[in-house]
């Protein structure tokens, strides 16, 4: 990848452009923006997500091991405590909305693009290096605002699935997505031979964000069960 002086996020967002394109335009964030996405499908998602976010804070916790600053470590610590404390609350807040209860989220079953997307996650955490991790986990926080964002673009009127629209653009969301992306320009800056590696890691974690918002969708499950 030649360094044409573009920040290194931006230009992992380049190489990603087209499934950005196919995460705006799936129907799952389409009819979420209209209001008229079926119930089962966003239900799908809420208890799909808990189950994620459970790995999403290990791995954070993970890197926060790994990292060689003070600082770094305690953002680190701090975003997989915020998840933990905030998300997994905000996740149960929807879910009781849609008749579902905590005891429905926590013996729920992922389903095989989530087992996938945090073995995925979970196996760079321990085996791959800062920078990979860094890498790794930038497509969901970038990828959940810019969908958001484009939910805000599409929306007519508030509906019911205005709060999910609303919790992915505030500001407390924008400062954590804008504190990765500067991450992962500093791991780039810093370890120039990694470029590749974080690369591959970025683009696997985007096609897996596209491939959740189909897994929600078409509600997805094991064929056969145990």
């Amino acid at each position: 990848m030649a360094d044409d002086g573009a920040a290194f996020s931006d230009r992992l967002l380049d190489d990603g452009a087209a499934i950005w394109a196919a995460q705006k335009d799936h129907p799952f964030v389409r009819e979420l923006a209209a209001g008229t996405l079926d119930e089962a499908a966003f239900r799908h998602w809420v208890t799909q997500d808990y189950r994620y976010l459970l790995d999403y804070a290990r791995v954070f916790a993970i890197a926060g091991t790994k990292a060689a600053d003070e600082d770094r470590m305690r953002r680190l610590l701090d975003v997989a405590h915020t998840v933990v404390d905030y998300e997994m609350d905000l996740h149960r807040e929807f879910a009781e909305d849609y008749g579902l209860a905590p005891a429905d989220l926590e013996s729920t079953e992922k389903a095989p693009t989530c087992v996938a997307y945090t073995n995925f996650l979970l196996r760079t955490a321990h085996e791959g290096s800062f920078p990979e991790v860094a890498a790794a986990i930038y497509p969901c926080g970038q990828g959940y605002l810019d969908v958001a964002e484009h939910m805000a673009d599409l929306a007519d009127e508030e509906h019911r699935y205005t709060p999910f629209i609303e919790k992915y653009t505030s500001d407390a969301f924008r400062e954590s997505v804008s504190w990765m992306r500067e991450l992962v320009d500093r791991c780039a800056e810093a370890n120039p031979g990694e470029r590749e590696a974080m690369r591959e890691a970025f683009l696997t974690s985007a096609r897996l964000e596209h491939r959740f918002w189909e897994m929600a969708y078409t509600r997805e499950s094991w064929e056969v069960s145990a």
